[in-house]
């Protein structure tokens, strides 16, 4: 009876992860569509290089723009409401990107990017506070580490099958048949998932509440705890953005002459690489170092690297084999996957009572970073020509070898119980 009554408590934590994790897979999905269909999109709506980072940049605009709100809403609304009232503006988003190809107006499919983005904001906060709330905190990295796989799968689709789906059905029927199905993981949201265990009602409403304003003065006055992870995350996931939801594609297709299919495997190839360290580095994390701190050094350490190889072969101009470029592409992936115990980091440093608060405040940064460089990318390769690009990952690479120092200076749980 007891091992049915354990079986059944296990259950739900996990149910709720699988559909969080599922909403997760199209906010990722969402997130890197431009680098493998700007063509497409180019096009389409007979637009330039720039309009189609405007683009890309749409959706990080909007998610930067509610990196804090989607923390705040998190702690005072609860994960559950939270996630499935944004999850149905991903699929509002998704509608209006439907109709502006019917209407043949790109202002709309901006607009529906936008809106997208906004949705997608508020997914990875409510999962973070249910892993917080549900599972034991030595699991946190691991599973945050499987939630960004699953992400990072999506990303994965987001590029060829994301080609393909345009090919056969159009653009207006793909991004209605996405509609369909976020409206549906909503649907399952709002069933499945719950804020906390019923057993812990009673603790929790005990505690302190910590008010918004006293929230975000801890985490922006808190020195070396939040600022150098945060610029890291700046510069880290700015130019992965950059580079998979950007100008990959278009990198391939104009400096190496790829095809769209072999370019846009090319934009796989990172989230397969991702998808494989995500996991890795949550269970290095946990199990093996027992440090975020070291892993987050290690993961700057590879990536900067993987950059150097992308700015190397590029001013040589020798990087035109695929099998070459693929494996690249898979070594950046896996390099930039250890940036997911920063959110352990974070977690870790302040009071569980605004985990939302916090780790949408350090999840402001990344896409902030991302909004900006994919925005001035846009304007420094307006020609798409060899000289620019080589430029543009030249820069890119200095800028890692810059934050790299800086990830020494990050603190950890480790850090600061040495300090006391």
């Amino acid at each position: 009876m007891q091992d049915a009554e354990k079986k059944r408590s296990n259950l739900r934590p996990m149910m709720m992860f699988i559909i969080l994790a599922v909403a997760y897979f199209f906010v990722y999905f969402h997130r890197t569509t431009g680098g493998a269909v700007s063509d497409t999109i180019q096009d389409f709506y007979d637009v330039g290089t720039a309009s189609v980072a405007l683009l890309a940049s749409a959706y990080l605009y909007a998610y930067t723009l509610m990196m804090i709100p989607s923390g705040i809403l998190t702690d005072k609304l609860g994960p559950r409401k939270a996630a499935t009232m944004f999850i149905l503006l991903i699929a509002a988003g998704s509608v209006f990107s439907s109709f502006s190809a019917t209407s043949n107006n790109f202002n709309l499919m901006i607009a529906g990017k936008f809106l997208i983005g906004i949705g997608a904001a508020v997914v990875y906060i409510p999962a973070l506070k249910i892993l917080a709330v549900w599972f034991a905190k030595d699991r946190f990295a691991s599973m945050n580490g499987a939630l960004l796989l699953i992400g990072n799968v999506g990303s994965i689709a987001a590029a060829t099958p994301m080609v393909i789906m345009m090919d056969s059905w159009g653009i207006a029927n793909t991004y209605l048949v996405l509609s369909a199905v976020t409206v549906f993981i909503a649907v399952l949201c709002w069933l499945i998932v719950r804020d906390r265990p019923e057993s812990d009602t009673v603790v929790e409403e005990r505690r302190p509440e910590i008010g918004i304003k006293e929230s975000l003065k801890k985490v922006f006055s808190s020195g070396r705890r939040f600022w150098p992870l945060a610029i890291w995350l700046f510069i880290m996931y700015g130019t992965l953005m950059l580079w998979q939801a950007s100008q990959a594609g278009s990198f391939y297709r104009s400096v190496y002459g790829f095809s769209t299919a072999s370019a846009g495997m090319m934009v796989t190839m990172v989230g397969v690489g991702m998808a494989a360290a995500c996991p890795l580095a949550g269970i290095i994390s946990d199990r093996i170092l027992k440090s975020r701190r070291k892993v987050l050094i290690i993961g700057s350490f590879l990536y900067t690297i993987a950059w150097g190889i992308i700015a190397l072969l590029t001013n040589l101009q020798a990087g035109n084999d695929v099998i070459l470029q693929g494996a690249v592409n898979v070594f950046l992936g896996f390099s930039a996957g250890f940036s997911v115990v920063a959110f352990a980091q974070i977690k870790e440093l302040f009071p569980v009572e605004m985990a939302g608060t916090s780790v949408a405040a350090l999840n402001l940064f990344p896409f902030a970073g991302g909004a900006i460089l994919v925005t001035i990318s846009g304007f420094l390769v307006s020609s798409k020509s060899l000289e620019e690009y080589s430029v543009l990952w030249t820069v890119v690479f200095v800028l890692m070898v810059l934050v790299t120092v800086l990830s020494f200076f990050t603190e950890d749980r480790n850090t600061i119980a040495e300090k006391e």
